[in-house]
């Protein structure tokens, strides 16, 4: 099998609301927390923490955690782009690159993300790629919701276990 096709994968959705309005969602922790994460935790290179509206920067640490799981499970990575108004790029899972691309198509604002540089072996491969997938997929469709709707489709209760919605 060809492992290449495997080595990333790209999503769009289409968001009824500015660029500028969808970018804050993405380069805050408040921003985040509304429709991706229970905490977002960001420290610039000297090791301070940002405020919760503090636009982030490249070169800024992170640490994540989700509705529906404990503390015992948090990502940690780096913010290498933070354009301050249509890209945002950080390392995920493995380190592997997340980019997020803002830009205009029929009048409607478009959230692309591209995560690259997956692991091909075997072992991980579709771990990795059909996993992190799912859940972009989730998350995606849930920030349109709250931005077009305001109703978060998260899970938020760590006893319900195994669903999509965390």
């Amino acid at each position: 099998m060809e492992n290449d096709q495997w080595s990333q994968f790209k999503l769009r959705v289409n968001i009824q609301k500015d660029t500028d309005a969808v970018y804050h969602l993405w380069s805050t922790a408040n921003g985040l927390e509304r429709w991706f994460l229970r905490n977002a935790i960001f420290k610039d290179p000297d090791g301070n923490v940002r405020d919760g509206d503090s636009p982030i920067q490249q070169g800024d640490t992170y640490e994540w955690y989700w509705h529906g799981y404990p503390d015992s499970v948090v990502e940690k990575g780096k913010v290498l782009k933070a354009d301050g108004y249509k890209v945002f790029s950080f390392t995920f899972s493995m380190d592997c690159p997340v980019t997020v691309s803002l830009y205009t198509e029929a009048g409607e604002t478009i959230v692309e993300l591209i995560e690259s540089d997956l692991p091909t072996d075997e072992t991980t491969m579709l771990k990795h790629y059909v996993g992190d997938s799912r859940g972009w997929i989730f998350y995606l469709i849930n920030l349109k919701s709250i931005l077009e709707g305001g109703v978060d489709l998260r899970n938020k209760k760590v006893e319900l276990i195994d669903v999509i919605t965390s």
